[in-house]
């Protein structure tokens, strides 16, 4: 888990969703009555983002559009009539949000009313306070047309249509769905991909931050009309826009086949269904439909080996009800299901969850089925006084037990360890039917750059259908610092990169410095660096590794993005290879089955709503994406080789970051997502 825990939690309140109430002011604090003003909708709204009769009290007339006499809302939005056009009052909205619980319930979609209350801002967005006789009912069976276009990404063209009707078109994505588990909304951008992480895609510093002041003006929210919690309060209420048919994944395409009212709320433009909708909502009456992106298995990469990186967040067979202190993230029956803190475990609460955990963790490696497999997040043993390989072995027997043989080994811990380790560690499996390895196992230890991270691990590998000239190739597995806290020199910069940058600086140093050894002491160039880097492509960390010769496989083959945080896409997760190595490898492809999915199917949000998202499938087993490399040692990597299929060129245009829409990858359809794996 490399961003902080607490940081999730408190993006999800505060940055990327709009979930709470879009009127709940309190109406004891309102001015005194005055003499209401008849004025028109536009002249309530102005060509601001305040209302120049803010405080007034005033009278206006308009269609209902959308109710939400449940889920916490308390009022409903009125629409001028004949206003189906931007350009019906141009620069000023002919729409409005009513917030009044007194007369919510007397009223429908298409009743015209005409109501008196007191204008104000909340939270931003224009509204009007009913009170108890505000309310006239003029006629029924009326209708407003949606604005049926893109919808504009100018904050000004937003404000012009803010309370208003509208439809968007055009291509639209699923950019962010980290808070849908819990409030029932998710995060949307024009064009066919979701946004990106600057320092993914340009230099930190100057350009990052405009290339991230640019994204934020893009997104808009999808609400489910109401201010529950699915998570809590609202538990017992199944959740909106999630299941296993059909998961609302981070870049799936997304078509809106009814209205929504254009409403602003927790700093977020966020469209508003006409009536609150939840998992009880026949998908055909939710506002949006959207495309099942899931992959059944990575696209075949070639090679006589293939190689991966997989965090595996926080494997702990030693589970939190094994120590003394720990506390625990529980269900909605406060049934513990996570460590929450007070002790060194960090992974599962019981035997029970941790079981939980394991299928799916399982279920994603059996199914990549690589030569070689780096793991990071996975129990260091010793610190529990146990064997340091206690935790790693018992994913093995967990790996064959599912595959029906042996399958798989562990690489053992080397003789010489680190005089101080942190609870979580790196490691190495394979299968011994593809590759052996080659000497012992090797941990950098001459070094203090990695005391706030985990330590290099190398291991030589041979492919078990050498012979004396084949190669062989070393893999080092790495968790540089994670980017969730740091001070001095480690405090964050303003340029894109987080918090300690220097020191992923410094651990990209030295690690290029071992690298260097074991070439030497192995006599070969053929050096495979990888793990979670913490660090994105175009972050200092990784132009040391670019410097020193090492190219990603990541853009060598495009092969897409590794992890997701804050409604943008990136890849923390690399693997590298040394020099000519990279003639030898023949593609490379980014599984998408975990950073892409709503984390309501990760095992620690089991039975935190009365919807059972939880299936013993690789999709959120963890919240890092495995990037899968196929290479030839004793073949060359030349027109003799035949090429994997999936791609569209050898530089992999087919997996370009936009969902891998239109690619050959295997699909499956809602009716056979649940039953996968």
């Amino acid at each position: 888990m490399n961003i902080h825990y607490r940081w999730r939690k408190l993006s999800c309140l505060a940055a990327t969703t709009s979930v709470a109430a879009l009127g709940l002011g309190s109406l004891a604090s309102l001015p005194a009555a005055q003499a209401a003003e008849e004025v028109s909708i536009a002249q309530v709204q102005g060509t601001t983002d305040v209302s120049p009769l803010a405080s007034r009290s005033v009278t206006t007339t308009g269609i209902v559009t959308a109710v939400y006499a449940e889920g916490g809302l308390n009022g409903y939005f009125i629409q001028t009539p004949g206003s189906s056009s931007a350009d019906f009052t141009p620069g000023e909205s002919d729409g409005i949000f009513v917030y009044s619980v007194d007369t919510v319930k007397n009223v429908g979609i298409g009743d015209l009313v005409k109501v008196t209350g007191t204008v104000s801002e909340y939270k931003k967005q224009t509204q009007l306070t009913v009170r108890t006789g505000g309310l006239e009912k003029l006629g029924a069976g009326q209708s407003i047309e949606p604005i049926r276009d893109v919808l504009p990404e100018d904050a000004t063209a937003r404000e012009a249509l803010e309370g208003m009707l509208v439809q968007p078109a055009g291509d639209i994505t699923v950019t962010d769905n980290y808070s849908t588990n819990r409030y029932g909304s998710f995060t949307l951008v024009n064009g066919d991909s979701p946004l990106r992480t600057a320092t993914d895609v340009v230099k930190p510093g100057e350009e990052a931050i405009a290339y991230e002041a640019a994204n934020k003006e893009k997104t808009f929210v999808l609400d489910d009309g109401s201010t529950v919690d699915y998570t809590r309060g609202g538990s017992e209420t199944p959740v909106a826009y999630l299941s296993q048919d059909n998961p609302l994944r981070i870049g799936a395409p997304v078509t809106f086949q009814h209205p929504a009212v254009l409403s602003y709320s927790f700093d977020a433009w966020t469209l508003q269904p006409t009536t609150t909708v939840n998992g009880s909502t026949s998908p055909s009456d939710l506002p949006v439909s959207w495309t099942n992106t899931r992959e059944a298995a990575p696209d075949p990469v070639g090679g006589e080996v293939s190689i991966s990186s997989f965090n595996v967040l926080n494997y702990f067979s030693t589970t939190g009800d094994e120590l003394t202190g720990c506390t625990f993230y529980k269900d909605r029956q406060n049934n513990p299901v996570t460590v929450n803190s007070g002790c060194d475990a960090r992974g599962a609460a019981n035997q029970e969850n941790f079981e939980r955990q394991q299928a799916k963790i399982v279920s994603a490696i059996n199914t990549m089925d690589v030569s070689v497999l780096s793991l990071e997040e996975i129990e260091n043993s010793a610190v529990f006084g146990k064997d340091r390989d206690e935790a790693l072995n018992t994913l093995v027997d967990a790996l064959n037990a599912a595959a029906g043989e042996n399958k798989w080994a562990a690489v053992p811990s080397p003789a010489q360890l680190p005089e101080t380790e942190d609870v979580i560690r790196t490691a190495f499996i394979y299968q011994p039917a593809r590759v052996a390895p080659v000497g012992e196992s090797e941990i950098l230890t001459d070094t203090t750059a990695f005391e706030n991270a985990r330590k290099p691990l190398a291991q030589t590998f041979a492919s078990v259908n050498s012979d004396d000239n084949d190669e062989i190739f070393v893999a080092i597995v790495n968790h540089f610092k994670s980017k969730g806290s740091g001070s001095g020199e480690n405090a964050d910069q303003g340029d894109g990169q987080g918090t300690s940058n220097a020191s992923r600086v410094t651990q990209a140093t030295d690690l290029v410095k071992f690298a260097d050894a074991q070439e030497a002491k192995h006599n070969t160039g053929n050096v495979v660096v990888l793990g979670d880097f913490n660090s994105y492509l175009q972050e200092d960390p990784l132009q040391v590794l670019y410097r020193a010769g090492y190219i990603s496989l990541d853009t060598h083959f495009d092969a897409g993005q590794t992890y997701a945080y804050g409604g943008r896409t990136g890849s923390l997760d690399h693997v590298l290879a040394s020099g000519d190595f990279i003639d030898n490898f023949t593609d490379a492809d980014v599984w998408n089955i975990n950073s892409v999915e709503s984390i309501g199917f990760e095992y620690s949000r089991y039975n935190s709503n009365i919807t059972n998202l939880y299936s013993a499938d690789p999709y959120r087993s963890s919240d890092h994406d495995p990037l899968v490399a196929g290479f030839n040692l004793s073949q060359p990597n030349d027109e003799s080789v035949t090429p994997p299929t999936g791609k569209k060129n050898p530089r992999g245009e087919c997996n370009n970051g936009k969902g891998n829409t239109g690619c050959k990858k295997t699909v499956l359809p809602p009716s056979q997502a649940k039953k996968h794996g």
